[in-house]
């Protein structure tokens, strides 16, 4: 019979031990984390259609994901279970870790939050607000955006309601449908030239634009990987002028596209994070996506230099006068005073205050739109519930921590790069909590894309 010294006996006894623990418990990593993330969006993503907006790693996972998609209890235990683990993992403060640490930990908390709806839980409207996207929401009484109606009612006066007047003043600068793909490729360059201007981009990057009916959203930036980006414009409805540079930039540069390609440039395949192989949609990265990308509107186009392209470059491109050039952007101006009346409207229809009807009639009065453009921005609230906080919201908290920090344009952009280029979350940009924008808030000088803006 062999005999074991006692040293020898407590080891085997110990990795016996080891080989009981579960395979995280044994050898943990923010790699492994981010590993089976990846795999649990990508099957969340088969439980529910729309929550994967992006993802360009291993094509075997997602055909895993595919084939063999655990259940949403299933999915909900293992999302608690990565939590634990990440909770567990110690990062030094302050360091890029310690941000991709707390990266995964609110992408979790989203998951575990959209996994609730999705299993026939409730949430309140400014729950989702704090779980999937990360930040307080505060939202106004209607009744303080009157004054900025009356306002509006000395720039387009006539017979019938505001929003008839409002509508019927803007279709005067329709972009016709023959020259609607000239129009939406100059305002993109010129979004791209004034982006790489500061930002440089990855060789060979590159869109394709395609036209597109019956959604919701107005644009969308489908991002497929290896910088490489589908962008949709929706027709529904036709397509104003103002809405050329916003999607421009919102889609494009220096908003989607180019975040996208940012994080696969440097995080996915500088870094090997997987975790930013995949874009869950309703999480705390579409609050900073999309704030970011309402931003950069303002960022590209400072001051008079929006108006004076597109009195210059896009009103000739679109055979539009520039007559009343004037008066449509300071209507614009105006009407983006009344953003935050959006959120208020969507928090009551989310939470069973007021029904459908009413929040299209509200929506009318206080988004002076048509009421089929009206009823759109309904059923986008009804579909993606709180995300709309993402818009207008994003856009004052990104300005916000940009402008603290930057006090000329190209501090400016350098500040945008570092939101961009990095596991950034809301609490990264020193306002945990806000308040919806106030209708006193003075206008920007280019802004927010209107009420059917796009989610991504």
């Amino acid at each position: 019979m062999v005999q074991r010294n006692p040293i020898a006996r407590l080891r085997i006894a110990l990795f016996g031990l080891l080989l009981l623990l579960p395979a995280a418990a044994r050898a943990d990593s923010l790699d492994a984390i981010a590993r089976d993330y990846v795999r649990l969006v990508l099957e969340i993503g088969e439980r529910d259609s729309g929550y994967v907006d992006a993802y360009y790693g291993p094509a075997r996972w997602r055909r895993a994901a595919h084939a063999r998609p655990r259940t949403l209890d299933q999915l909900a235990a293992a999302t608690e279970s990565l939590q634990q683990r990440i909770g567990r993992i110690r990062a030094p403060q302050p360091s890029l870790d310690a941000r991709r640490k707390a990266f995964l930990a609110v992408q979790l908390n989203a998951a575990g939050l959209r996994l609730r709806l999705l299993r026939g839980g409730a949430l309140s409207f400014a729950e989702e607000a704090r779980g999937m996207y990360g930040v307080e929401l505060h939202p106004q009484p209607l009744a303080l955006y009157d004054p900025v109606l009356e306002r509006i009612e000395h720039l387009v006066p006539g017979e019938g309601s505001l929003a008839d007047r409002v509508d019927a003043f803007q279709d005067r600068f329709v972009i016709p449908p023959d020259r609607l793909e000239a129009v939406m490729r100059a305002a993109i360059a010129e979004c791209r030239r004034r982006t790489v201007a500061h930002i440089p981009l990855p060789p060979g990057e590159a869109f394709r634009l395609e036209f597109v009916t019956n959604q919701s959203w107005s644009g969308y930036n489908w991002y497929q990987g290896n910088y490489r980006s589908l962008i949709q414009v929706n027709t529904d409805f036709p397509v104003r002028l103002s809405r050329a540079v916003d999607l421009g930039c919102h889609e494009g540069y220096p908003g989607h596209h180019v975040y996208n390609m940012l994080l696969e440039r440097l995080l996915s395949r500088g870094r090997g994070w997987v975790e930013f192989t995949v874009y869950p949609l309703y999480s705390p990265q579409s609050f900073i996506a999309e704030g970011s990308a309402n931003y950069g509107i303002e960022l590209a186009f400072p001051g008079t230099e929006r108006a004076a392209f597109e009195r210059d470059v896009l009103y000739p491109l679109a055979g539009l006068s520039s007559a009343d050039a004037e008066a449509y952007a300071a209507l614009q101006g105006a009407m983006r005073q009344l953003s935050g009346a959006r959120f208020t409207i969507a928090a009551d229809l989310v939470d069973g205050r007021i029904t459908r009807e009413q929040a299209i009639a509200l929506t009318q009065r206080y988004g002076l739109l048509s009421r089929p453009r009206a009823a759109q921005v309904v059923a986008f609230t009804e579909h993606y519930r709180a995300y709309v906080i993402n818009y207008g919201l994003g856009q004052a908290i990104v300005r916000a921590a940009v402008e603290a920090s930057a006090s000329t344009p190209a501090a400016r952009w350098s500040a945008m790069w570092w939101i961009l280029s990095g596991p950034t979350i809301p609490l990264d940009l020193g306002l945990p909590a806000a308040v919806a924008p106030a209708a006193a808030a003075p206008a920007p000088a280019a802004g927010t894309p209107a009420a059917t803006a796009p989610p991504g």
